[in-house]
């Protein structure tokens, strides 16, 4: 009987599901793309449908429709397991009670997590003031039914003693994010709030971010989920598992702050809508990886970007950090034009779709929208409206890629401020050499997140298959030199890479079970996969080096940039030598 891994490939091609993301070009037998995993310009993504793989010759990546769906969606082994199952028409197998009780720690929050979203959605059911509420913002009864929206009431331990008597554990609620933990025992995190799932690309429910419903004038207005096992706020934007599909199609999406904005979007049919509340992104205090994180995922679908922040001080600001990030990651960003004070949730609820519609035809590109700002706060003074030209603008500019681009605003800039062109292209280099610096940064940030997710990838199913090995009798691999090798490649002990293994040893055994099932190729695998590992290794070495080199330069240190300029070629005989062994 065949797997259910081999089942859904026998079904889904990998041009199938690829061309699904990424728009393919034939070429001969194979298919080539941009990538979708780094910013690049000349394709240098091949797909094979002979193989059923693909492979990136400008950043390494590689593999299956699993892997693709993995590295792509943001979801670990499981949740590109429902989603392409669900795709090819695959029942996977229900849970015995057996099952259940060798569930790893994993699946028991994920299963908390859907016990409290049914608690919340039954507490909303039956309490009519908190309908009303939700209702008078607009929400008809299938959007909220659609998102699963809850309620949980002012109190102190009602959801933990439901899940109690559900049969979990305390350090699982509280490893679920819904309880906190003090002298005097357990007590919810959400209490007397509006509650809003937030699922992953699958649709599985990962995390929560709660509206205060009755305002004490002490509580946060909003409440989210702290990182957890199964939940990063910076791998997952809220709405993302319901607009990726009008995403694609509609070649743009919508980026807002809270909740009810993207709820009333998508009910207005805006579908591409995808929300920031409950992440992280739009908060100031919120690390570059996180923005670099959450942008990349829908700079995957599309490069096309509008977003629609709330028209205060705040929402400027965060439209502001969103866009330089966006535009450095090659993202074209344009900003919708909101009334002063009104948010999207109010202009839909208030004005209409319609309304909200024309804001979205007439955004305008991030440039020109804080230009017109700009012009209209300097009130006719062109000495204010220069100062502020250069410092709020041309970093914007600066930004782009293309030199046409630039060009093209600088003219624009100049007719509306009436500054001559040349004296803004001399501010303009000055301040270029400022945001250089900043972008390397911002694209080195994502270069470096794309390669820690496939390292620790490759690492996963590597230690998945040794792990599920040492369970047979008669091994197919040789368990201790694969191990020995890893230990080499990580520059660890054994001992430590078998300690790291331990938290998820279930679902890395149960994954290397199911994909690899059959064992014919396993010691090929092995193989590739311990390159492959190497591979990422090196780059992550050869990436640092280039950074010392840089400093070195900078100092002036010519003897160690000739250093470590023989290390970086060294370093790259190394990653050429498996490049051709590949090839081969």
């Amino acid at each position: 009987m065949n797997s259910p891994v081999a089942t859904i490939k026998e079904r889904l091609s990998i041009e199938e599901v690829v061309s699904t993301y990424i728009k393919l070009e034939r070429m001969g037998a194979n298919l080539k793309a941009r990538c979708p995993f780094h910013n690049e310009k000349s394709p240098s993504f091949f797909v094979s449908p002979d193989r059923g793989s693909y492979y990136c010759f400008g950043c390494g990546a590689s593999g299956d429709i699993f892997t693709f769906v993995e590295e792509f969606e943001g979801l670990d082994f499981k949740g590109a397991l429902k989603l392409l199952a669900d795709k090819a028409g695959v029942q996977l197998g229900k849970y015995t009670e057996a099952d259940k009780k060798n569930q790893s720690e994993k699946e028991r929050l994920l299963d908390a997590i859907e016990e409290a979203t049914k608690f919340f959605e039954n507490n909303l059911s039956q309490n009519q003031e908190a309908i009303e509420y939700i209702k008078g913002r607009g929400l008809e009864e299938n959007t909220i039914k659609d998102f699963r929206i809850g309620f949980v009431k002012a109190e102190w331990r009602t959801l933990y003693d439901h899940l109690q008597k559900k049969g979990f554990k305390d350090v699982e609620i509280e490893k679920a994010g819904l309880s906190k933990k003090t002298d005097k025992g357990y007590y919810d995190r959400f209490r007397g709030r509006i509650m809003f799932p937030i699922s992953d690309s699958s649709g599985r429910v990962i995390a929560f971010s709660g509206r205060i419903f009755a305002d004490d004038g002490k509580s946060a207005k909003y409440l989210n989920s702290p990182d957890t096992l199964i939940f990063s706020k910076s791998s997952v934007l809220y709405g993302l598992d319901k607009a990726k599909e009008s995403i694609r199609k509609n070649n743009f999406s919508i980026l807002v702050e809270g909740q009810m904005d993207l709820v009333l979007s998508h009910q207005a049919g805006y579908k591409n809508t995808v929300a920031t509340s409950g992440t992280a992104l739009s908060d100031s205090t919120v690390s570059k990886e996180n923005a670099v994180s959450n942008l990349g995922l829908v700079r995957r679908i599309s490069e096309n970007i509008v977003l629609a922040f709330d028209a205060d001080k705040a929402g400027l600001n965060a439209s502001g950090r969103a866009g330089k990030i966006a535009l450095a990651l090659g993202m074209d960003v344009k900003v919708a034009s909101l009334p002063e004070g009104v948010d999207p949730a109010d202009l839909i609820s208030k004005s209409g779709p319609a309304a909200w519609k024309e804001a979205i035809k007439d955004s305008k590109h991030i440039i020109e929208f804080l230009l017109n700002k700009v012009i209209e706060s300097a009130g006719g003074d062109m000495r204010k409206a220069g100062r502020e030209i250069k410092e709020k603008i041309f970093p914007y500019v600066a930004s782009l890629d293309s030199s046409i681009e630039k060009m093209h605003f600088l003219k624009k800039i100049s007719d509306a401020s009436s500054i001559p062109e040349t004296a803004l292209k001399d501010d303009l280099k000055k301040v270029e050499m400022i945001v250089k610096t900043e972008n390397k940064e911002t694209i080195t940030v994502a270069k470096e997140a794309t390669q820690i997710f496939r390292k620790d990838y490759i690492e996963r199913k590597l230690l998945g298959i040794l792990l599920w090995q040492k369970t047979l009798a008669t091994p197919k691999v040789d368990i201790h030199l694969a191990i020995k090798q890893i230990a080499d490649i990580l520059k660890i002990s054994e001992e430590v890479i078998l300690e790291k293994a331990k938290e998820t040893e279930q679902d890395l055994v149960f994954e290397a079970e199911v994909f690899y099932g059959n064992g014919s190729s396993l010691v090929t695998d092995v193989k590739e996969l311990l390159q492959n590992l190497e591979e990422e290794y090196l780059k992550e070495d050869l990436a640092r080096k280039i950074r010392e080199l840089y400093e070195a330069e900078q100092n002036k240190d010519s003897d160690r940039a000739i250093e470590i300029l023989k290390e970086c070629q060294a370093i790259n005989i190394k990653i050429e030598s498996i490049t051709r062994g590949r090839l081969k």
